[in-house]
């Protein structure tokens, strides 16, 4: 028999705690305040000293952003002294807590999200603390909720999670983040596998018997039972640890281990392809097609539960049928068409170029752009966008490319937010990060992470195609930010730098405005 790696299921009692991922209510945030938490975030960048993994030393440096802006706004906001860095404070009377200001908001949730990302139990809890932290105070944060609920389905609160995204959703008027995908897939996810189950238990009617035991009991002498190939004992126990568990409201990712485990136990006894070793006799009964199309029924719905999960329900696999464009083939499709570029700036948004822009030939627009036709125009031919958010991905375009620097990331992305038949043409990976990949502009070369514009305008530029290239509004966020609503609140991040781009941009100005730069 082949051996495997044995998961023991966890024993949960009725008092299990959300931090170790019981029970949690969505709607029920748990009270807290923000000193407590800023001293938790004190107490926890001590322990990230001197770490060598990359996503604890991102979350340190977040951390280091949040108490540092913390000291710099105490003592102008409550005239006490700042907060001890390597020590709790003393408890405060309850009329002197503080308020979360909208200058510790962002770095406050940035420590969340860098928390979130490291994936350990600590940091779990330390990024549920921000999310009860900040819906403490305002019960109506879109990001509070939105960070809520990413912990929650970390934490195989899957229910909790759903409820929590749909609060979020409750509160944004777009989807940027392709939430309602995920509630879509979590639900769906959770109904296959409950039929999945149920699946199971209609063929061992017996297992219930078993339900209300230790599940780590029943599972270890299940699998003892099935070493010794006494599997028509085994079963019972083995599917009875599954009730139990599900019983237990036990997280979705420890359920998921004993499904995992259970079918390749099945597909062991079929013989069947990465099932492992099966004897003569196990090989005559799977052989059976009433045995063959119930293990099939069994492993289709396994897949699919975990496939909904990962990227919501897709109704057209496809996406409407729409035809991927490589680097060639975008050229051609660009060549001799005047092209326009216009920016997410105030200086767009206040000014009245909507007819102009709407006379090129092509019109580009970028992220979340936002449409007034007098100011901004109408058309939009192609729209370049980060994979990271979903802002304007539903809105028809002829053209849609999607920028990412990590090609694992960037497919997933579009397996989870490409909406079908809202493009035509959708660059492939020859097209996914024209400044490194293309351009081979290295860090040492171009140390900041180039903007969408910027991925764009070089490609057009390095094409050298269009007799007529125009940059319209672009004052690279002098004015401010020109977005949907939903994207207002999302900070021009530091991770660009702007400065580089503007001099690039202007080394090769044939002409410049204060509202057009014209690069042929």
């Amino acid at each position: 028999m082949t051996k495997a790696r044995t998961r023991w299921p966890r024993q949960r009692d009725a008092e299990a705690s959300t931090a170790s991922g019981g029970t949690v209510a969505a709607d029920r945030v748990n009270a807290m305040d923000l000193e407590t938490c800023l001293s938790a975030c004190a107490a926890h960048s001590t322990k990230l000293v001197a770490s060598l993994d990359r996503r604890r030393i991102a979350l340190a440096e977040a951390l280091r952003t949040l108490l540092a802006t913390h000291a710099a706004t105490v003592p102008a906001t409550s005239g006490t002294s700042p907060l001890p860095l390597l020590r709790r404070p003393a408890k405060v009377a309850s009329g002197s807590s503080l308020l979360l200001g909208d200058a510790l908001m962002d770095p406050l949730l940035a420590v969340g999200d860098k928390a979130l990302d490291c994936g350990y139990e600590d940091e779990t809890k330390l990024a549920l603390m921000v999310a009860d932290t900040v819906l403490t105070q305002r019960k109506r944060s879109r990001a509070g909720w939105r960070l809520r609920a990413r912990v929650l389905e970390a934490m195989g609160a899957e229910s909790a999670a759903a409820a929590a995204y749909e609060r979020h959703l409750e509160l944004t008027e777009e989807d940027g983040f392709g939430v309602a995908a995920k509630v879509a897939g979590l639900r769906e996810g959770a109904r296959l596998q409950a039929e999945l189950v149920r699946r199971l238990a209609a063929g061992c009617p017996e297992a219930r018997e078993f339900a209300d035991r230790s599940v780590t009991d029943s599972w270890a002498q299940g699998l003892e039972l099935h070493a010794r190939g006494a599997r028509d004992e085994a079963r019972p126990l083995l599917i009875g640890t599954l009730l139990g568990q599900i019983a237990a409201d036990a997280p979705v990712r420890e359920i998921q281990q004993t499904l995992t485990h259970y079918l390749g136990l099945l597909r062991e006894e079929a013989g069947v392809a990465g099932g492992g070793g099966a004897t003569p006799a196990d090989r005559a009964t799977a052989a059976r097609p009433e045995a063959l199309a119930d293990l099939t029924a069994l492993t289709t719905l396994y897949a699919e539960q975990r496939r909904v999960r990962m990227r919501g329900p897709v109704d057209d696999p496809t996406f409407g049928g729409v035809r991927w464009l490589t680097l060639g083939e975008f050229r051609n499709r660009i060549a001799g068409k005047s092209i326009c570029l216009i920016a997410n700036s105030k200086r767009v948004g206040n000014g009245s170029l909507g007819a102009e822009i709407d006379g090129y030939d092509l019109v580009v627009r970028f992220n979340s752009y936002r449409i007034d036709p007098a100011a901004t125009g109408r058309r939009t031919d192609i729209h370049a966008t980060i994979h990271k958010h979903g802002f304007n991905w539903d809105q028809h375009v002829d053209t849609r490319l999607i920028f990412g620097g990590i090609s694992g990331d960037w497919k997933y992305s579009l397996r989870n937010r490409l909406v079908p038949g809202a493009q035509t043409y959708l660059g492939d990976e020859s097209l996914r990060w024209p400044v490194r990949d293309i351009g081979r502009l290295s860090r040492e070369a171009w140390p900041s992470i180039p903007t969408s514009g910027f991925n764009m305008l070089w490609l057009l530029d390095f094409l050298d195609v269009s007799p007529r290239l125009d940059l319209i509004g672009f004052d690279f966020y002098e004015s401010g930010a020109y977005r949907l609503p939903a994207a207002m609140r999302l900070p021009i991040t530091s991770v660009h730098e702007y400065t580089s781009e503007k001099a690039w941009v202007m080394e090769r100005a044939q002409s410049v405005t204060d509202t057009r730069i014209c690069l042929r």
